[in-house]
């Protein structure tokens, strides 16, 4: 038998084939930013709709006081960016020896998973075939955890005051196209 440097001649990790893989941890790698990306007809309508109600929140204040400022609102391009989340590769081995690699999106409790627990993911192919299989679910056996690791959404970057307003502009649009139906028949 070979005796083969590990550092200098690393062990090529596969990506699961199936959507269950049991084995033990043996390494979380530390975790790196990516970027979400939003689609443009999403955000170009969220904001659209938020712009009638913040117009007539604009004409209201105007008419209360002398003038308003724009606050924090954030930029277009700021929203089209879209939000970071963590990304963390984890490596484990199944009872038959083999070694797969895997990315774990969103944050986990720190003491979730230990090198060498015994544990059973639920993966899913992501859309670019280059990358390593997005767990969904784990079920850490060794201490009887359910962990699902969540990432940001569309609506969590847009946040709820942008979204609330949005859903008041569409009121407000649907009101006075509804009035207008109405005083034309």
């Amino acid at each position: 038998m070979v005796n083969v440097d590990r550092e200098l001649f690393p062990e090529r990790p596969a990506y699961p084939r199936g959507p269950i893989i049991t084995g033990r941890v043996i390494r979380l790698r530390d975790g790196y930013s990516r970027e979400m990306k939003i689609r443009r007809p999403a955000l170009v309508a969220v904001l659209t709709a938020a712009s009638v109600a913040r117009l007539i929140g604009v004409l209201v204040l105007s008419v209360l006081r002398a003038g308003t400022g724009s606050g924090g609102r954030r930029k277009f391009k700021e929203l089209r960016k879209g939000p970071e989340f963590l990304v963390t590769p984890l490596r484990l081995r199944d009872s038959d020896g083999v070694l797969y690699e895997m990315e774990i999106h969103g944050h986990l409790p720190q003491s979730a998973l230990e090198p060498a627990d015994h544990i059973q993911v639920t993966v899913r192919s992501q859309k670019d075939a280059d990358l390593a299989p997005r767990v969904e679910r784990i079920v850490n056996i060794t201490t009887g955890q359910l962990l699902t690791p969540r990432i940001p959404t569309l609506w969590s970057h847009l946040g709820p005051a942008l979204v609330l307003q949005s859903l008041v502009g569409l009121l407000v649009l649907g009101l006075v196209v509804a009035g207008y139906v109405l005083t034309a028949t």
